[in-house]
């Protein structure tokens, strides 16, 4: 049995500076070129936001499935994040601010990063600068906030909200020099302070969407340095993964969460979605992996032994189903005017649903039970 991660021609879908033709598209892909006519070709970031739940009823109209619909809403993020950065850098031309002072890369982070956003993403983002003089800091460093501060708050105002916990670029913590990034690494790694731990893993999980990409590979170098060696930080992960573990009872029956807006309600981003995700990334850093995505991550684990290929697909299955439960419930949140959020209600699901949640959850705790025995073995193997 193989795992294999092929490249998608979907993927090339929001490369380009604007949206894709419709007329290009035949008549097996109508759905889409449908949605795309309805979007124009010079739309306004606010109108090619708000165009995302068209963007997944045409691809669900052609039957795409929901990890690809996640890839593609993270591509069409991506863009907005491009056109929202080239905007800010075109009006601070016009105010004589100039060109940018030395070469810099934006980040995605999280969920965007690693292209498996929904509907309904806020924004989290960073910012790697080359190295300057520190003499220059203040000029340097000031023209970057100017960026920050100005494609954040396009986003913001197109529908993509700032950050509640303050994870973008506009602030200091978030924009550093690449050497400046590498010694935080090693700060927030050298042990295990929850917070900071905490942060460690939002940056983690990053992918350059803006500006010279060499930047991002060199800090995902040293983190390939740091954090695989760093044991009390693994650790720490690990415990972590314990804060939101899957719900099910002893004998792997589903609960519904005590915080659930209506009786029935399951919050299937928190207590599925996430300890699947965050499982995935603990036991790659134990094993050095370089993906971001979940998905690459599982393959890569297998070429690294950490886990086996019957394995993995399983959960790269478990990942699509609910991420198509997820979309679903989503999609028919925002028919009836509510936000597109992680809750699912469980009376909607059939009987093969239901039966097929609990054994995805049910992969995800023992991929928790892995992950954690792969960073206590590498903290027992540096003591």
């Amino acid at each position: 049995m193989r795992l294999l991660q092929r490249p998608s021609p979907w993927r090339t879908l929001f490369a380009g500076e604007a949206p894709p033709d419709p007329s290009r598209f035949p008549d097996l892909l109508a759905p889409l070129g449908e949605a795309l006519a309805t979007l124009g070709p010079e739309p306004s970031l606010a109108e090619a936001k708000a165009w995302q739940p068209s963007l997944v009823e045409a691809l669900a109209r052609l039957e795409l499935p929901a990890s690809r619909i996640a890839e593609l809403l993270s591509d069409h993020n991506d863009w907005l994040y491009r056109r929202a950065i080239d905007d800010a850098l075109i009006e601070m031309r016009a105010q004589g601010w100039g060109a940018p002072p030395v070469a810099f890369c934006v980040l995605t982070l999280g969920s965007g990063a690693r292209h498996e956003s929904l509907l309904g993403p806020d924004q989290d983002n960073a910012m790697i600068l080359d190295a300057y003089p520190d003499a220059r800091h203040t000029e340097i460093d000031g023209y970057f906030q100017q960026l920050g501060e100005r494609f954040t708050a396009s986003l913001d105002a197109a529908g993509i909200p700032l950050c509640r916990g303050h994870v973008m670029a506009r602030w200091p913590l978030w924009r550093k020099r690449l050497g400046e990034w590498g010694q935080q690494l090693e700060i927030w790694t050298a042990e295990r302070r929850v917070k900071r731990v905490q942060q460690a893993t939002i940056l983690l999980d990053f992918f350059p969407v803006y500006g010279e990409a060499r930047l991002a590979e060199a800090l995902r170098d040293k983190a390939l340095e740091v954090v695989p060696r760093a044991a009390l930080f693994l650790d720490e992960m690990a415990e972590l993964l314990e804060e939101s573990p899957p719900l099910l009872e002893r004998f792997g029956r589903l609960v519904v969460d005590n915080e659930a807006p209506h009786e029935r309600a399951f919050n299937l981003k928190r207590r599925g979605l996430l300890p699947l995700v965050n499982a995935t990334r603990l036991l790659a850093w134990c094993h050095g992996c370089r993906g971001v995505a979940t998905g690459d991550r599982l393959a890569e684990l297998v070429g690294r032994g950490g886990l086996e290929a019957a394995q993995a697909q399983g959960l790269q299955a478990a990942l699509g189903r609910c991420q198509a439960l997820l979309l679903r419930a989503q999609r028919e949140s925002l028919a009836q005017g509510r936000a597109a959020d992680g809750w699912i209600d469980m009376a909607r699901l059939d009987e093969a649903e239901r039966l097929l949640l609990r054994h995805d959850l049910g992969q995800v705790r023992e991929l928790i039970k892995r992950a954690k025995a792969a960073a206590r073995q590498g903290r027992r193997q540096q003591a």
